[in-house]
């Protein structure tokens, strides 16, 4: 189970567009990693941006986890960038009442490119000859953001979606690019926030465009008797490399579900079920859903 991570965003804010459930209370969410360490899993995701989230963890106790958090977009107006990026990082640390993370990301790694970008990649090797951070990485949405990021800089984590429908890192062949470079590699959205969970019957109005191909997808897993929880993780499971696989909960019973299904392989589905369609695959694109 050492390869799953686990994430907090439902700790901080409803999230998700299969979360029936209200944000996830700090007893329940301790009750949840209480779990989670039972299974050998020892890392989280955070981000400053999730709500709530980092002090919750700090709340719970998570000292003895690694923690991934992502600094927030860099305002415009910034002078002192240095001084920004220690505060937000000092925050988040105080937040999780940890001495340090295991992994910092930029949740707008184009920030780089741009006329603070070498202040910020100064500022992210301070943090580390300082000992707050272990790692400096990307969180991206897609595959094609790298293209202009490795010239100038090249994170030593990448945290970015990958699912059944969402090939496009594998595709691209930025996933054996990274996996040469020696980039820890984190996969997330396996569950396209829910979708892929999700019987037809409940799909939001908006999915309608895309509904061939998800119905597609629930038939040729009742095709095999298996899951769509069993077959979308067993996808993730199957490529070589990758560091964590970030799940996210709401429920106790969604993880016992989820370490359940993890015992279990199934057959890996069609090559050709798949889609590179950016409203489909980027939730932030979703529109009343």
């Amino acid at each position: 189970m050492t390869r799953l991570a686990l994430g907090t965003v439902q700790f901080g804010q409803r999230y998700g567009v299969a979360n029936a459930n209200d944000q996830v209370s700090p007893a329940k969410a301790a009750t949840i990693l209480e779990l989670a360490a039972r299974y050998g899993i020892d890392a989280l995701d955070t981000a400053v941006a999730y709500g709530d989230s980092e002090a919750c963890l700090g709340q719970i106790g998570v000292a003895s986890w690694r923690v991934v958090s992502k600094l927030p977009p860099l305002p415009h107006d910034t002078r002192d960038v240095a001084a920004w990026v220690e505060a937000q990082v000092r925050g988040s640390l105080q937040r999780l009442r940890i001495a340090g993370l295991d992994g910092l990301l930029l949740h707008r790694p184009a920030d780089v490119l741009g006329s603070a970008g070498q202040q910020l990649l100064d500022a992210l090797e301070a943090l580390k000859s300082s000992g707050w951070i272990a790692a400096a990485g990307a969180s991206i949405y897609d595959p094609s953001e790298l293209e202009s990021l490795w010239p100038r800089w090249q994170p030593e984590i990448v945290q970015a979606p990958c699912n059944v429908l969402d090939r496009r890192l594998i595709r691209s062949g930025w996933l054996a690019r990274l996996q040469r470079h020696g980039t820890r590699v984190q996969l997330r959205s396996v569950f396209l926030q829910g979708l892929l969970l999700m019987p037809a019957a409940r799909r939001p109005p908006f999915f309608a465009h895309w509904q061939d191909l998800l119905d597609r997808w629930l038939a040729w897993c009742a095709g095999q008797g298996v899951s769509p929880l069993q077959v979308a993780l067993t996808f993730v499971r199957a490529l070589p490399a990758i560091e964590r696989v970030v799940i996210g909960v709401d429920s106790l019973a969604q993880l016992e579900e989820i370490l359940r299904a993890m015992r279990r392989c199934s057959a890996l589905p069609p090559e050709d079920l798949f889609s590179d369609d950016r409203d489909l695959l980027e939730p932030t694109r979703w529109k009343a859903a």
